[in-house]
């Protein structure tokens, strides 16, 4: 099988009692829609999907969904999971046409991290976003944008305009925005905060001292006279 192909199988029982059945039986209920054709309800193995997931471009490439033989280009759009277990419990997927350009949201590869000059000056990396939303044609698509911490310094932010993209790619966030609210913050390097417990120390001792010569002269604050 295709690294990136999903088989499926069709459902025409939508009903929740009926899908509860399914995850019962290994079963993940899903559907496919898109491309100006009818959505179709399917029935995806639990383990098959499971190992899919485990590779993290099954979630930003073009797919072959293969319902009963019959393949399809699709794109896993969204994931429904049990908010108590996380486990997946539905599955979205939409088809998509060569000519058609898809918004996606593709993960961020900080690379050259522990070289980074912050990095290297002691500074502390914070991530601050794993992804990003694109739109492209999907034959375009990346499986992933980088974003490179060579040249970064100790006090630097890596914002969403400062993004080498993809040929093909843009991004959906409106970066003309003239409060500058969409341009987000991705990645900073920061010296890290350092507590000075031994003055905290110092300080409780004193306010112990206060304490106790309060008590020795035979005061008692809460107390009425």
């Amino acid at each position: 099988m295709n690294e990136y192909q999903v088989d499926a199988q069709l459902r025409t029982d939508t009903g929740k009692a009926h899908m509860r059945r399914l995850r019962r039986t290994g079963v993940i209920p899903a559907v496919i829609y898109g491309a100006g054709k009818e959505p179709q309800h399917l029935a995806l193995s639990t383990n098959m999907l499971t190992r899919q997931m485990n590779n993290e471009a099954f979630f930003s490439h073009i797919l072959t969904v293969s319902i009963e033989g019959k393949k399809t280009q699709a794109v896993l759009k969204a994931l429904q999971r049990d908010p108590a277990s996380a486990r997946v419990i539905h599955a979205d997927f939409l088809r998509v046409k060569a000519t058609e350009e898809i918004t996606m949201r593709v993960p961020l590869h900080f690379v050259n991290e522990e070289d980074s000059v912050g990095k290297r000056e002691g500074g502390v990396v914070s991530h601050l976003e794993v992804d990003v939303e694109i739109s492209c044609l999907p034959g375009d698509l990346p499986e992933y944008i980088e974003v490179d911490l060579l040249e970064i310094a100790i006090g630097s932010t890596v914002h969403l305009s400062e993004l080498t993209l993809p040929k093909g790619v843009s991004l959906t966030a409106d970066l003309e925005d003239p409060e500058g609210d969409n341009d987000s913050s991705l990645v900073s390097i920061q010296m890290p905060q350092v507590y000075e417990e031994a003055e905290a120390d110092e300080e409780g001792a004193d306010e112990g001292e206060a304490g106790d010569g309060a008590a020795a002269d035979g005061e008692t604050p809460d107390e009425e006279s």
